[in-house]
């Protein structure tokens, strides 16, 4: 079986855990532990996200700027290409040291095109970097400019994300994913470019949703399953109330009428249900744990036309 696992930045880095290499190296071990159970006899594909990675790198680059004036700040299109090689390094090394030394895995720098009219450019909700009390948020926000949006209790950066539209290194990953090499793509939903109007590609202020990229790359590569990994066991109706209840298995059209947020859930669900009533094959929501359960059909929301 093919399977696109998409990795969420809380599978890397947990909320409110300090951004250190360490603590992401510790996570990304416990992450390769569970996708090692299911590699034997199956194709893997691996996706993930870099909200903390790339909210971090730009804070760090400020900081740089504010102290030699003159040198502009990493455009998020770079920092989104540093933060897939340097997550999807960690993924190989910690699965590597886990799986038969002949298992070949490798990381693809993805580049994914989307639309420069997409209504996202004016209307940022995805979420990086770390999370900020009110008052932080606000002086950062007067400081840089930034756009800030709420985020559970506390507050985040939030910045455009804007659809994918095409995988431009999609052959390359067929073939490697052909040849029995577990990948690492897409990371952090691929580093976003755009045409100009004089035809040439160039990179764009953007983090696209890792989800919707993930849910694109299983459709391209014809996945027959893909598992979007996060930090609940699934998706619930009345989150956080005491009525809430996990869904099991569902329809696209069982899911329309829930109101998720825009930043979390929301586009877990939308990539759910965009691979499965264009593949007719499952996705599924559930806990980076339970991996090898979903895999197998016992575990988590799963998304069937």
């Amino acid at each position: 079986m093919r399977i696109v696992v998409a990795l969420g930045g809380n599978a890397l880095l947990r909320r409110g855990q300090p951004m250190t290499a360490e603590n992401q190296r510790a996570n990304i071990r416990s992450a390769a532990e569970s996708i090692a159970e299911v590699v034997q006899g199956n194709e893997v594909v691996i996706a993930h996200g870099n909200g903390p990675q790339v909210g971090l790198l730009a804070l760090q680059a400020a900081a740089y700027h504010d102290l030699a004036h003159g040198v502009a700040s990493y455009p998020l299109d770079l920092l989104g290409a540093q933060t897939e090689a340097m997550i999807g390094y960690v993924i190989e090394q910690e699965l590597g040291n886990l799986l038969p030394a002949d298992q070949s895995l490798a990381t693809i720098l993805t580049m994914i095109e989307v639309d420069r009219n997409d209504p996202a450019f004016s209307n940022p909700t995805k979420p990086i970097g770390p999370v900020y009390d009110r008052e932080t948020a606000e002086r950062l926000k007067a400081a840089s400019g930034w756009a800030i949006a709420p985020d559970g209790d506390k507050f985040r950066r939030v910045v455009a994300s804007p659809k994918p539209k095409r995988i431009f290194e999609i052959r390359s990953i067929r073939s490697l994913v052909e040849q029995g090499t577990i990948v690492i793509c897409a990371g952090g939903g691929g580093i976003p470019t755009m045409y100009d109007d004089v035809g040439m590609l160039h990179g764009v202020e953007a983090v696209i949703d890792k989800d919707l990229a993930s849910a694109l790359l299983a459709e391209q590569l014809d996945a027959d399953l893909l598992v979007i990994a996060t930090d609940v066991d699934g998706v619930y109706t009345d989150w956080g109330t005491t009525r809430q209840a996990r869904l099991g298995r569902v329809t696209p059209d069982e899911l329309v009428d829930l109101d998720l947020p825009a930043g979390s859930m929301g586009p877990k669900v939308q990539a759910a249900c965009g691979f499965a009533q264009s593949t007719g094959n499952e996705a599924v929501i559930g806990s980076l744990a339970d991996i090898a359960k979903i895999v197998v059909g016992d575990a988590g929301t799963r998304v069937r036309t």
